[in-house]
């Protein structure tokens, strides 16, 4: 239990939410907090500029019953014994000095990805709140999605019987306008391009359905199309450990953007997960569908994307602090995608194969 909620309250009473980095998916955070009100209240917010503070402000005005604190400083939270978790949105490159104090005062934290620019220093992170003792959670809302989930049943049933290839494809646009802001596609601020800004959503829900990839060849590069420091166009062969191949093409240079799909084949049937819909075709010629369409932000407006997603993930968080369960990713569940990530654009720059450490 964390120091935040050592107050005397109500067992069934809202838990504190501050939301720290008010960036683009601030906005679909406030969102899903406001549809939770029963569950969660945001009690305030914080961040470092006053024109995004401001427009904040002025949102949360207009969807919660009562106005938030903004806050002043990650201090300020971490000493607000009323605050049970915080929401971190910042870039990676902020996360470390945010959630040492918040986990030292005992908050629980959940992480918009990545965790970290690398997976060496999201481990470090993970470690801090582990030793802390505090929950921590990583914001990948593509595992909740009704197809995704209806996919994972159908695997972990055996009905689509052994795995044997996946085929992998993120073909996302983004204009020049989106890197011009300053720190974005960087390896300081961001700790790359497409793969752990982008692609991550894809490849952990990837993983998450058919298990770890052992071995990777890969080409990251930067396309004629960007200005920019780090790749928006990657190709690679995967080799999975339980003897499975896959291939995976991720991109921010693919006019004018499609949604993410993934594509794999068992010796039963074959299941093509994409834009919210699962299609499953049978060897026996039967075909089937599941879901609902739905948009993903992969084209030009990078927040062309449901709410309801993260609602699911927030409320989940929230049943992990009052129930004593995990969150559904765990910060030391999603260092596999870091991992991952990591050794393809290792591969990419020596020009080698590479074992992927899980």
């Amino acid at each position: 239990m964390s120091q935040g909620m050592s107050q005397a309250r109500p067992s069934n009473a809202p838990l504190n939410v501050a939301l720290i980095g008010l960036g683009m998916v601030a906005e679909t955070h406030l969102r899903a907090i406001a549809d939770l009100s029963e569950t969660v209240t945001l009690r305030g917010a914080y961040a470092r500029s006053e024109k995004s503070t401001s427009q904040f402000a002025q949102l949360s005005a207009d969807l919660l019953p009562e106005t938030p604190i903004i806050y002043e400083s990650v201090g300020q939270i971490a000493a607000d014994e009323a605050i049970d978790f915080a929401v971190v949105l910042t870039p990676p490159n902020a996360r470390a000095d945010i959630i040492a104090p918040l986990a030292a005062a005992g908050k629980h934290i959940l992480m918009e990805k990545p965790i970290e620019r690398d997976s060496q220093a999201a481990s470090e992170i993970v470690k801090l709140c582990e030793s802390a003792k505090v929950l921590n959670g990583v914001v990948f809302q593509h595992r909740v999605r009704a197809a995704s989930v209806e996919l994972a049943r159908l695997i972990d049933s055996g009905d689509l019987g052994r795995f044997c290839v996946a085929e992998v494809n993120v073909p996302w646009w983004r204009d020049q306008a989106y890197y011009d802001e300053p720190g974005r596609g960087t390896y300081a601020r961001d700790g790359g391009g497409v793969l752990i800004s982008q692609a991550i959503h894809t490849l952990d829900l990837l993983l998450s359905l058919v298990g770890d990839v052992s071995q990777v060849q890969a080409m990251a590069r930067t396309t004629r199309l960007h200005d920019m420091e780090a790749e928006d166009f990657v190709t690679a062969g995967l080799d999975f450990a339980d003897g499975a191949v896959g291939s995976l093409t991720a991109s921010t240079a693919s006019y004018p953007g499609d949604a993410e799909s993934i594509l794999l084949h068992f010796d039963r049937a074959s299941a093509l997960l994409k834009s919210g819909v699962l299609k499953v075709d049978w060897r026996d010629g039967r075909s089937q569908t599941f879901g609902a369409s739905a948009t993903t932000g992969g084209g030009a407006d990078p927040m062309a994307f449901t709410h309801d997603w993260h609602k699911d993930v927030i409320a989940d968080f929230c049943s992990a602090i009052t129930q004593g369960h995990a969150p559904l990713v765990p910060g030391a569940e999603a260092l596999k995608v870091h991992r991952l990530i990591d050794a393809l654009i290792a591969s990419s720059r020596t020009q080698k194969a590479v074992q992927v450490t899980n």
